[in-house]
Parts: structure tokens; sequence; C-alpha cells
């Protein structure tokens, strides 16, 4: 019989307005990215972030009487803040043991690093995948992506034919 893992310590986090607040034992079972259209919906951005963790070392430690919970056609039950709004958690009818939280309501480390993607066959041709990115002049704090325009040669005229075009 396979002994229970030992805590190394305590994950803490929170809803948007705080009325939401649960812990989980660290370090968490997994963390992935999901690109999948069902989590891209629920947290209305690119991809979400979650972290999984063994139930049984999931807490809720305030506001259980804010969390409302939506059930999806295949059982799999999202609950947030009913006040705020924020995901707070998902579970699937084929993990019961399992606990699935967006990495971003943590407020310290879990434990572990997003090392997965999931549904990647679903990432949207908009979002961002690692690209470079630099300053915004003027615009202290915000960085951009450079277009991928051809750059001309100086002198180069743009609106000269090249003899292929003749």
């Amino acid at each position: 019989m396979a002994k229970p893992a030992i805590a190394a310590g305590i994950a803490s986090g929170q809803c948007l307005c705080g009325k939401v607040a649960f812990e989980i034992d660290v370090p968490a079972r997994w963390a992935w990215h999901d690109h999948s259209a069902s989590s891209r919906r629920a947290h209305g951005a690119a991809y979400a972030t979650y972290v999984g963790s063994w139930r049984k070392r999931f807490r809720i430690v305030k506001g259980n009487a804010a969390i409302a919970r939506y059930e999806e056609k295949d059982k799999t039950a999202r609950s947030f803040c009913s006040a705020c709004g924020t995901p707070l958690f998902y579970e699937r009818p084929r993990s019961p043991h399992m606990v699935n939280i967006p990495r971003a309501l943590f407020s310290g480390r879990t434990g572990r690093q997003p090392l997965y993607h999931i549904a990647v066959e679903e990432l949207q041709e908009w979002a961002y995948t690692g690209e470079p990115l630099v300053p915004l002049k003027g615009f202290p704090g915000v960085v951009w992506q450079r277009s991928k325009k051809k750059r001309r040669a100086a002198g180069e005229d743009r609106f000269e034919l090249s003899r292929e075009d003749v």
C-alpha cells in the first residue's frame, strides 16, 4: 500500500472580490494550459492555466455559500463566485478525485509549473505564442509584437515594378 504524500506547505487562493478563499496542500498534482473552447469561453481568455489537486488536499476556507455551479452537458461542473463571477474550479465526472483550479487565483507557488498543453489543436490564431515583444514608445509598461513586414532597402522605390512584374 502506497504511503500518502506529505504536504510541503499550503498554497492559498481567492476570487477577485475575496468572498471565496481556498487552499491546497503543495505540491499540486500537476499543472497545464488548456486551449479548449470550453475553458476559453469559461475564462474569456485565449486559454486557461490550471493546477490540479487531489480533492482530499483541497479545502474551501471561506465563502462556501458564495459558490455557484454550472454543469455542462458532459457533467463537468464549473464553479464560480456568485458575487464577482471569478471562475474558481472545475470537476470532471471521469476524475472525481481531482479538483482543477485556475493558476492565477493563487497568491504564491503551487509546487508545479504548467508543463503541458491540452487541446492545442484548438489554439486560436490570435493567441500569443511567445513571439518577441518590444516596449511601445511613449506607453510605459506596454509591449507589443512588431509586424512581420519586409523592410525595404535604403533608396528602394516601393512603387517601382521589378523585371518579373513587367
